[in-house]
């Protein structure tokens, strides 16, 4: 069956920043879309960025321009570059993948699409 295990996660200063990953094992497709969500406390899982097999990726608005979302050359592994990190970016971070479509859509951050997810990283920007 389909793992995700996320790594990468830690404590740092704001304007620092962080690299999480996670390897995806198991019965994987080609086709797919994998995402990063966070999870603060008290406040419900967010979408932070999605990415197609064809390397299409979305945003939240809250981290455009400051996080990146990646493949590796294995193609089943996903990466989450995080610079100027923001007190506010502390979290648990999760990766969540669906096989067999064509890539991410619109409603790439609805938490329903995703049939797998990792057991999280805690990241703390403080």
């Amino acid at each position: 069956h389909v793992q995700l295990v996320e790594s990468g996660g830690g404590s740092v200063q704001p304007g620092g920043s962080l690299r999480l990953s996670c390897a995806a094992s198991g019965y994987t497709y080609n086709r797919n879309c994998m995402a990063w969500f966070r999870q603060a406390p008290g406040k419900e899982r967010e979408g932070v960025a999605s990415i197609g097999n064809g390397g299409t990726t979305r945003y939240a608005d809250s981290v455009k321009g400051r996080i990146t979302i990646s493949k590796g050359n294995a193609l089943n592994t996903l990466y989450l570059q995080m610079n100027s990190l923001k007190p506010e970016d502390t979290a648990m971070y999760y990766c969540a993948a669906v096989f067999g479509v064509y890539g991410c859509s619109s409603d790439w951050a609805l938490l329903s699409k995703y049939p797998y997810w990792g057991q999280g990283t805690q990241v703390t920007v403080s």
